[in-house]
């Protein structure tokens, strides 16, 4: 499994984003890769992002599994199942 942060830095949400990665990886031991929309277009046209954040939770195909769109950030326990 595959867990994707896409966000833009420098955004009103971006210090809530970083936070919450940060609190991720001490509570869980675990990073989440994250990507920039402005540097990498192709990975969001292929998973239609287009709102930020957006975490997406992919397999090892490379299929969406879960997703989470928006200023309201999922727990971390819901994106550890999916980083296990």
């Amino acid at each position: 499994m595959r867990v994707v942060c896409v966000y833009r830095d420098n955004q009103d949400y971006s210090r809530m984003v970083f936070e919450w990665l940060e609190n991720f990886r001490r509570q869980t031991g675990r990073e989440i890769e994250v990507i920039d929309p402005d540097e990498d277009e192709i990975f969001c046209e292929t998973y239609d992002v287009v709102e930020y954040p957006t975490i997406l939770a992919l397999d090892n195909n490379g299929s969406v599994v879960s997703s989470w769109r928006g200023k309201t950030l999922p727990l971390i326990d819901e994106v550890l199942y999916y980083a296990i």
